[in-house]
């Protein structure tokens, strides 16, 4: 969902009768945060709602199960997790940024707009501030794949955003929030970090924070800026983690950047993808983005993680903003490690992953 990187701002709890944002699943019920993997067209199969399934993975589950219908439909997890934001209305307490890297069209169908060019930042998403907060990561404007979570430390992902440098197409931050979260009203008026805005802080190019959800769960918030100018995976996501990388990314754009061993990281392109056994596609069919540790964590240094976002591996986004969020945790980890199948070698050629 993640979705680019798409974060929610909120620094403290706040009073108030209005009910709390919360994330949902199928069956309506609260959950900590979840994970959607939208599926492509599977080749052959007649059905209303083919291009529209996905698999859904919530805290506690043991791995992806099919979700409920259309990833369009208002009753499922998605639908009941982005509605609160129309079904919530304007409010003092509620403050909300829509962004994209592009201008929301009413209707893509299955071209896809080749956006390398553009200087602002690769990110998607919604934000959205109350307490408890919601913060959804995630690719595209209609949700590939991603998670949802709650995070007591929602003021540092609000300069996050200021770094990836999204383009915010619609956002509201009442007056009455603007002084609480003002990195948040600082995106919504489309500015960026700057001197002039923050005295004591010197523009950067990159940053990482830990996001802890509601219920205790760590997640690591990756974001670049245009200056970083370097690959996200490869030049400092692995480093970071102390981990090869298997990277799913949207390979028809230009300048794809190829599988890296240098630096010590093994960063492979996923070329081949079968997640919760049911049915294979190339990534070329895929728009999502994601990474995950070929090894499970406990087996050699780093491993076991799963990062959610929204760059690609090619030399435009190497000056674009955006990010990932990463997790570790085991079933999480299996879910998108038995994902990937077949991967681009390093100097070539197509391997088991």
């Amino acid at each position: 969902m993640l979705l680019f990187l798409s974060l929610l701002i909120l620094c403290a709890p706040l009073g108030g009768e209005a009910s709390p944002i919360s994330c949902y699943n199928d069956q309506g019920e609260a959950v900590d945060w979840f994970y959607i993997y939208k599926l492509p067209k599977e080749h052959g199969r007649k059905s209303p709602i083919e291009g529209e399934r996905y698999l859904l993975l919530e805290k506690g589950s043991a791995g992806w199960t099919d979700g409920k219908g259309s990833v369009n439909e208002t009753t499922g997890a998605l639908g009941r997790t982005v509605g609160q934001l129309y079904s919530q209305g304007k409010s003092t307490e509620l403050a909300y940024i829509l962004y994209n890297d592009q201008k929301p069209s009413e209707d893509f169908g299955d071209r896809w707009v080749d956006d390398g060019g553009s200087r602002g930042g690769h990110t998607k998403g919604e934000s959205r501030s109350r307490s408890p907060a919601v913060q959804m990561a995630h690719k595209r404007s209609d949700f590939d794949s991603g998670s949802c979570l709650r995070s007591d430390l929602l003021c540092a992902t609000g300069e996050q955003l200021q770094i990836n440098q999204p383009y915010v197409y619609d956002c509201d931050v009442p007056e009455s929030l603007a002084s609480v979260v003002p990195a948040l009203a600082a995106v919504c008026k489309k500015k960026h970090l700057s001197g002039q805005m923050f005295p004591h802080v010197k523009p950067v190019s990159n940053r990482s924070v830990t996001l802890t959800s509601k219920d205790g769960t760590d997640f690591i918030s990756f974001a670049k800026g245009a200056s970083f100018d370097n690959d996200l995976y490869h030049s400092w996501v692995a480093p970071t983690l102390q981990s090869d990388l298997l990277v799913q990314f949207w390979i028809r754009s230009t300048g794809i950047l190829p599988s890296d061993c240098s630096l010590g990281w093994k960063v492979l392109d996923i070329t081949l993808i079968h997640p919760g056994q049911t049915f294979s596609f190339k990534a070329s069919q895929d728009h999502s983005k994601w990474a995950v540790s070929p090894k499970a964590a406990g087996q050699g240094a780093g491993g076991g993680w799963v990062c959610v976002g929204d760059i690609n591996r090619n030399e435009a986004e190497e000056k674009r903003g955006g990010g990932t969020v990463c997790l570790r945790d085991p079933v999480v980890w299996k879910a998108y490690r038995t994902a990937a199948l077949e991967c681009e070698a390093c100097g070539g050629g197509t391997i088991q992953c």
